[in-house]
């Protein structure tokens, strides 16, 4: 496996360069390698369940040779139904080893993941902020021992949705 901390961490210096994007974008690679393995082998929706966590629900979206889309989220219980938050869409370019957060359905209402939001600034960009928050997501749910297994050849497995 890639160790992430061999990454060139230039962002820390210039956050909002063109090169500590690139840098971000090759972290979250990393990351999601860590928490799902070869993307291209994911088919179909899945959960992964771990005690003191949220489910966490995985779509494969779209897959393409040289990109996969993958939608990330946890589903939370609202009165208005399930919520999912954070909504994150993830563009994964295999030949660059690079993961973009590509698009966030809304910001997050979560306290805790607000907090992260809040706590950058304004001037960082809309691209920076979802990539961030991806990047520290992977890693948590990678520390709480979340992961997704390839599916068997054909297979698509269900989501299950909260009744």
């Amino acid at each position: 496996m890639t160790v992430d901390s061999l990454c060139v961490t230039t962002w820390r210096a210039r956050p909002v360069s063109f090169v500590s994007l690139m840098t971000l974008y090759e972290s979250n690679y990393i990351r999601l390698r860590a928490l799902v393995g070869d993307v291209r082998s994911l088919a179909g929706r899945r959960v992964s369940r771990v005690a003191g966590d949220c489910d966490l629900h995985l779509e494969s979206v779209e897959q393409n040779p040289y990109t996969t889309v993958l939608r990330l989220t946890y589903l939370f219980d609202d009165e208005a139904g399930p919520t999912a938050d954070p909504d994150l869409e993830v563009r994964v370019y295999h030949d660059a080893r690079l993961a973009e957060a590509s698009r966030c359905a809304r910001w997050v209402r979560h306290p805790g993941l607000e907090s992260i939001r809040s706590g950058l600034s304004v001037a960082l960009g809309e691209r920076w902020l979802r990539n961030m928050l991806l990047n520290k997501w992977l890693d948590y749910c990678v520390d709480c021992g979340h992961r997704f297994a390839a599916s068997p050849a054909g297979a698509r497995p269900a989501l299950h949705e909260p009744a």
